[in-house]
C-alpha cells in the first residue's frame, strides 16, 4: 500500500495542457485542503497541485494545510493549552474544552479551526497506510477536533443527544476523501483480499467527518499508484477533476441523522423495524429517496 514517489516535474506539462481554455467564476466557494504526505514530487503531491489549480479556475479560493511542509505537531497533550498548570494532570476532553472556551488553545489549533469555520467544503487528501490515514493527519484531527468544537456540543435530553452525526458546527459544509492506493482496484472490492474500500474509509468518513456535521460525498481513491505513467496521470486527474467540478452538486453518501428518529435516545442504537435482522456498516445508510 505504500506509494511510490515519481518527479512531478515530468508531469508538469500535462497538467498545464489540463487547464488550457478553462476558465470559470460562477458559484465561487471557499475550499480547505488538507494534505498529508511527505514527498512534494509524490504522485499525491501532483494530485494536490492539479486541485489547487483546477478548483481556482473555477474560481474558487482554496487553502491548502499541508500538513508535512508545517511540521505539524500530532501529539494531543498538555501542551494544547497554553494555560495548562504545571504538574497538572492531563484529561483529554476536559482540557480541550476549557482550552477552546478561555481561548487559550495553541495558535496552531486555532488557525486551523479558522480554516474550517471559513470553508465550505473540505478536502482530506492522504495516501493510504496500513489501511487507514497518515498518523500526522490523524493528529491534526485529535488536535483540531477540540471540545466545544467539533464534539461535546448541543443539548443532552430524551429526544436529542448532542450535536453530532449529521448536526454540529460543521453543518452546512461538504467534504470529500481524495485517497491513493497502491493496490488493485479489486484488492478493495466487495470480496477483495483488503475488505471494501467503503469499510476501510467508513471511520473517516462517519466518525470523522460526519459526526460533526459535514455532509460526505463518495471517496475519490486512486488505485495501483505504483504503476501510474503519464498517460495515467492525465487519466488520474481527469477522474480527479470531475470529482471536484461536483463538490457542491453531487450526492452525499445517505448517512442516517442522528437525532432524526431512526435511533433509540439514549442508547443510539438503530430502531428495530429498520434493517431487521441486519448489522454492521451498511445499516447507518439510509436506503430511502433524498
Amino acid at each position: 500500500m505504500w506509494e511510490i514517489h515519481f518527479q512531478y516535474s515530468a508531469l508538469a506539462s500535462i497538467v498545464a495542457s489540463i487547464f488550457n481554455g478553462f476558465d470559470g467564476t460562477e458559484n465561487a466557494m471557499n475550499i480547505l485542503l488538507v494534505y498529508a504526505h511527505p514527498e512534494p514530487r509524490s504522485l499525491n503531491g501532483a494530485l494536490r497541485d492539479f486541485s489547487v489549480r483546477h478548483l481556482e479556475q473555477a474560481g474558487h479560493a482554496v487553502q491548502v494545510s499541508d500538513l508535512y511542509a508545517m511540521r505539524w505537531k500530532a501529539a494531543l497533550d498538555a501542551d494544547d493549552d497554553t494555560a495548562h498548570g504545571a504538574g497538572e494532570r492531563f484529561r483529554a476532553a476536559e482540557d480541550s474544552l476549557r482550552a477552546f472556551e478561555r481561548g487559550t488553545q495553541r495558535s496552531d489549533i486555532g488557525h486551523e479551526q479558522e480554516k474550517l469555520l471559513w470553508a465550505d467544503a473540505v478536502i482530506l487528501q492522504f495516501p493510504l497506510w496500513w489501511f487507514s490515514m497518515p498518523a500526522i493527519l490523524k493528529g491534526w484531527v485529535d488536535r483540531v477536533y477540540a471540545c466545544g468544537f467539533a464534539y461535546g456540543v448541543g443539548e443532552h435530553s430524551d429526544t436529542h443527544w448532542g450535536d453530532r452525526y449529521g448536526e454540529g458546527t460543521l453543518a452546512g459544509k461538504r467534504a470529500m476523501l481524495v485517497v491513493t492506493a497502491g493496490g488493485w482496484e479489486p484488492h478493495y472490492g466487495p470480496r477483495g483480499i483488503n475488505g471494501p474500500i467503503g469499510d476501510i474509509l467508513f471511520p473517516i468518513q462517519h466518525g470523522i467527518l460526519f459526526y460533526p456535521g459535514f455532509e460526505v460525498l463518495p471517496p475519490h481513491v486512486a488505485y495501483r499508484t505504483g504503476r501510474i505513467d503519464e498517460a495515467g496521470f492525465a487519466r488520474a486527474c481527469d477522474a480527479l477533476g470531475q470529482r471536484l467540478d461536483g463538490l457542491f452538486t453531487d450526492r452525499p453518501i445517505p448517512f442516517r441523522r442522528q437525532n432524526a428518529g431512526d435511533y433509540r435516545i439514549p442508547q443510539l442504537d438503530l430502531r428495530e423495524d429498520l434493517a431487521p435482522g441486519a448489522s454492521g456498516f451498511g445499516i447507518h445508510l439510509d436506503p430511502r429517496p433524498a
